[in-house]
């Protein structure tokens, strides 16, 4: 196997990095529900002081002709090309206090050579923790809070925070790697799956990065500004409850969500939140359908009046 140092390149800013420091990441790729990790990382690198630290070699990870770089066309010329980017970096929180940040997207190749260059990276600024975060479609109601199921090392988190504990085979993020991997170790590391909406999955959902922002700092600490996000997230459910409630079959199955999620969450002898005890989901097509079409007429109404 290459060196793993050779997939990523320091800036001068590394030198700088005071030791003991917690990692925050959450990368692009795979099963971002409701653009939970999408959004999370433009909020925190648009609202924070951010520097990087370490930038990944896009040709040795990304396949190109899957995640297509951005170009822009002027008229007659080619005016700008917008590569895409795999960074880490330190950042400071609403209060001043200092993490790394891993953002962008998941590696398409190499992932226990990436692995291994991210553990390089974290024995030299000693890293004290790792929290990352992912999403998923889930049938549960957009009236009630996105819950989360938390995993690895921190028992106090599972135990408080994580409301469905399968033992299930699913796709593995890369992420995954890497934390079983620090489990291995004996490192401490979280990570938190946002349960989304399944029938809001393909949306931008403002609701899914406040929760992901809440769960970071249900582990680490940091502080994070969410009002704007919460504002967003107030708005775009309003819109949501306006076409459920003029649709009575829409109605009756965010009514049916309603009632499962709650009985599930009495504790009562459910398997999952998914099911009843019939084994009867919703359908997210049916939902999903008709908040397609509101949501479409609400973008061509808000372009027509900017």
């Amino acid at each position: 196997m290459r060196d793993p140092e050779l997939l990523f390149e320091l800036t001068a800013a590394a030198d700088e990095v005071p030791p003991g420091l917690p990692l925050v990441a959450g990368l692009t790729g795979f099963a971002d529900a409701g653009s939970a990790v999408t959004q999370l990382n433009s909020y925190l690198l648009e609202a924070l002081e951010v520097v990087p630290l370490a930038e990944f070699d896009n040709d040795a990870l990304l396949d190109y002709r899957a995640r297509r770089p951005t170009i822009v066309f002027d008229q007659d010329h080619l005016a700008e090309y917008t590569p895409p980017k795999l960074t880490l970096s330190i950042a400071h929180d609403d209060v001043g206090q200092s993490f790394l940040l891993l953002t962008g997207y998941e590696p398409d190749f190499q992932w226990e050579r990436f692995a291994d260059a991210l553990f390089l990276l974290m024995e030299r600024f000693a890293v004290s923790s790792m929290t990352w975060v992912h999403a998923i479609p889930m049938p549960v109601p957009h009236t009630r809070p996105i819950q989360v199921t938390v995993s690895g090392t921190r028992t106090d988190l599972i135990e408080s925070m994580s409301v469905w504990k399968p033992r299930t085979q699913a796709p593995a993020n890369l992420l995954h790697l890497v934390e079983y991997r620090m489990q291995e170790r004996g490192d401490e590391v979280v990570g938190f799956v946002l349960l989304v909406p399944h029938y809001l999955a393909d949306t931008e959902l403002p609701n899914a990065a406040v929760t992901a922002l809440e769960s970071i700092s249900a582990s680490t600490g940091l502080i994070f500004p969410t009002d704007r996000l919460r504002t967003e997230g107030r708005e775009f459910l309003t819109k949501v409850d306006e076409q459920v409630t003029g649709n009575d079959e829409l109605r009756r199955l965010v009514g049916t969500l309603e009632q499962r999620h709650d009985t599930y969450m009495e504790g009562m002898t459910l398997q999952s939140p998914l099911t009843d005890e019939d084994g009867v989901i919703p359908s997210a097509d049916e939902i999903a359908a008709e908040l397609e079409k509101f949501l479409a007429t609400r973008r061509r109404r808000d372009d027509e009046q900017a």
